[in-house]
């Protein structure tokens, strides 16, 4: 009896979080922050309810895809789609995505009723590991094409401390600089490709009058994720020297992270007049009128700026030399299967599918532009933008937000450091300290 009225208040709480989604609702900071409706509760219902007719080679299967991606409801239908029509005519699987900030109390809440998904967006690193620990998330270890198709480095986001790794790694982002190629022409300027080329075609464009930068910090999130942390790879390192400073060898205060602070430092006079109530939404607005020339943001956003009278581009955060240049590449989603789920051999299969080279190109094919594939094989996108900026990691180390993985509660520290720095609050070598302080 408890358990029937515990189901039946799963039920009714996601349903109220389905009709909540159709209301504007706070997001969290992130790329995976907007949230537009969710789809209708009663297209879910009866895609399950009215399944295709049953294939002949065996009886038809419904699985069900729990994420946080509201917004890719029609790019992530077509995929599955794709998947029945192709690979599996007897599985149909039914995309139910929550709205982003409710994710993971209500995918929690699903789990521990036995009425979750049977397939589901695992969030990187911390989030998505203690629902492996607690049991939720299958072991799919042995999975055919996990270990060749992806490297150690991207599986990582989605591997326990024993080794074990419980999601496919499914999409990541890039931290880039968008720039206006027609002002670029127009002042005889080239894409730096050092800091010290950079902060020189601020200055040019500055000396002619054009905002070098939409970058504000009202929103302060943007400023720490999509410019600092972009970055930061280059002047500190990649996995190799991340997991150095993750384990104490290195200091939070040290002069590589010094030098990043410092050279952050520098981007202050060339920001828009007022960049302390400049907002991220601002900041897209300045770029896409043609009113700044560059714009640090996320792959995420390249399909904002497809329609901009003005042709335009994108180029990796210069580091302090060409060599030295890296690409914050973030892992950001990985798909896992219930522990639990009743067809655990279709979810399977799925998961096997998804790994192989057929399942990456067939996703990069739907996925939404700026989300890129993890696998270790070339893969050509059809959007021009989105394929130049994938095209940013050939040749160069890439890795992600650096506090992601051990730093996260540095989190609002270095975001205020960041800010302050900029601001002519605090020193370079203050910042650093502030956030070293912190980090035991």
């Amino acid at each position: 009896m408890k358990k029937i009225v515990l189901i039946v208040l799963v039920l009714s709480m996601s349903l109220a979080l389905m009709l909540s989604a159709c209301s504007p609702a706070e997001t969290p900071a992130t790329p995976d922050a907007p949230a537009p409706d969710a789809p209708a509760a009663d297209d879910a219902q009866q895609a399950t309810e009215d399944p295709p007719a049953a294939a002949a080679d065996g009886e038809q299967v419904v699985l069900t895809m729990g994420s946080w991606r509201a917004d890719d409801v029609a790019e992530m239908n077509a995929f599955l789609a794709e998947y029945t029509e192709r690979i599996a005519p007897n599985v149909t699987i039914v995309f139910q995505p929550t709205n982003p900030p409710d994710y993971n109390a209500t995918l929690r809440m699903q789990l521990e009723s036995d009425i979750g998904p049977d397939l589901m967006y695992a969030r990187s690193f911390a989030t998505g590991l203690d629902l492996f620990e607690a049991g939720f998330f299958a072991d799919i270890t042995d999975l055919p094409g996990l270990q060749e198709n992806f490297l150690e480095s991207n599986r990582a986001a989605w591997t326990s401390p024993a080794g074990e790794i419980y999601a496919v790694p499914f999409i990541a982002v890039s931290q880039i600089a968008f720039y206006n190629k027609d002002i670029f022409e127009e002042h005889g300027l080239s894409v730096p490709t050092t800091w010290d080329e950079f902060i020189a075609v601020c200055q040019a464009l500055l000396d002619n009058g054009v905002t070098p930068l939409a970058n504000g910090v009202a929103d302060e999130w943007d400023i720490l994720e999509t410019f600092f942390l972009g970055m930061l790879p280059s002047w500190v390192g990649g996995p190799d020297q991340r997991a150095r400073y993750e384990a104490g060898e290195l200091a939070l205060n040290d002069e590589n992270f010094v030098a990043a602070y410092t050279a952050i430092s520098q981007i202050t006079p060339f920001l828009p007049v007022g960049f302390e109530a400049v907002t991220y939404n601002d900041s897209q607005i300045l770029f896409s009128s043609g009113q700044a020339a560059m714009h640090f943001d996320g792959s995420w956003n390249l399909s904002v700026h497809e329609d901009v009278p003005f042709n335009w581009g994108s180029f990796a955060i210069p580091g302090p030399t060409a060599a030295e240049t890296r690409i914050c590449f973030h892992v950001d989603a990985g798909i896992a299967m219930n522990a639990n789920s009743e067809h655990p051999a279709e979810a399977r299969a799925f998961l096997e599918w998804l790994a192989s080279q057929d399942g990456q190109e067939t996703a990069a094919r739907f996925l939404p532009t700026g989300f890129f594939s993890l696998s270790n094989f070339p893969i050509t996108l059809e959007n021009p933008w989105a394929n130049e900026a994938f095209g940013l990691n050939t040749g160069r180390e890439t890795d992600v937000r650096f506090i992601w993985p051990h730093f996260i509660d540095l989190y609002t520290a270095m975001n205020h450091a960041v800010i302050d720095v900029i601001r002519g609050n605090i020193t370079p070598q203050e910042a650093a300290d502030s956030v070293a302080a912190l980090a035991g």
